[in-house]
């Protein structure tokens, strides 16, 4: 054989060395044979961050095998790479649209943790060079409260039970002090009637939290000022009920004779 006649196979060669695992030369996708084949390439890809790869092999699963055991999973890995991806609202919605759509999936506890989780990640954090979270919206956070709720009520028996219960009391905690400080907000311009109803709500929504004590004096503070004394003993009287041992027991006592 003549040596330029080696050139194209050499060329050839070395363009079919280039394509991927799962692509060829000229970046055409190798797809599998079966529904479970291609599941399983878009689970490696995931893994390894491939990310477009990976949706071509989601996607294709769920087009070419719609009533395959596939199919399903393949949505949930979607959701899963959006929440890789830090795409949290996004992965919400996927999680949430898997759960809406196959109730009675195995997997559909995960997916609801998922969604909460999800909200969870998209919620204002506290970093040095920013307001607190509780000074920020708190729209994500409410919802990742609802989604755990939600979840715990659907899944008692599911092994995601735990994190979402620790989970929950500290987005509970996060929501407790964003009504704290508002309260405070009302309370330093002595808006009294506006503070009264953040107070209420803390108390209500978030039973046990760390501003509970300090929230029921304020709370009897406000309704002193607004002269409704019988709501300003309620106050004190849930304080001294729930929580004998305070030490702020006492000033709520002195406070409780003095108002009758």
């Amino acid at each position: 054989m003549r040596r330029t006649a080696l050139v194209p196979l050499a060329l050839a060669a070395a363009l079919a060395a280039c394509g991927g695992k799962y692509t060829t030369a000229s970046g055409e996708m190798k797809y599998g044979k079966s529904a479970e084949e291609n599941y399983q390439a878009g689970q490696e890809e995931l893994n390894a961050k491939h990310y477009p790869d990976a949706v071509k092999f989601f996607e294709f699963v769920k087009t070419k095998y719609p009533f395959s055991k596939f199919a399903a999973l393949s949505e949930l890995r979607l959701a899963d790479l959006k929440f890789q991806q830090e795409r949290w609202p996004e992965a919400a919605e996927d999680y949430q649209r898997f759960a809406q759509l196959h109730p009675t999936h195995e997997d559909v506890d995960y997916a609801d943790f998922r969604i909460g989780l999800s909200r969870y990640k998209d919620a204002p954090t506290d970093f040095f060079l920013v307001p607190p979270s509780y000074e920020k919206d708190q729209k994500a956070i409410t919802l990742a409260a609802k989604a755990f709720r939600d979840f715990l009520a659907k899944h008692p028996d599911s092994k995601y039970v735990p994190e979402a219960k620790r989970l929950l009391a500290e987005v509970d905690g996060r929501l407790a002090d964003h009504e704290w400080y508002v309260a405070e907000f009302y309370l330093k311009r002595e808006q009294w009637a506006g503070a009264a109803g953040r107070l209420e709500g803390l108390v209500k929504s978030y039973p046990g939290n760390r501003h509970e004590v300090p929230a029921l004096l304020r709370l009897a503070d406000a309704y002193e000022k607004l002269n409704e004394k019988f709501r300003a003993r309620t106050a004190l009287q849930q304080l001294i009920a729930k929580h004998p041992d305070d030490p702020r027991r006492t000033e709520a006592e002195r406070r409780l004779a003095s108002l009758r």
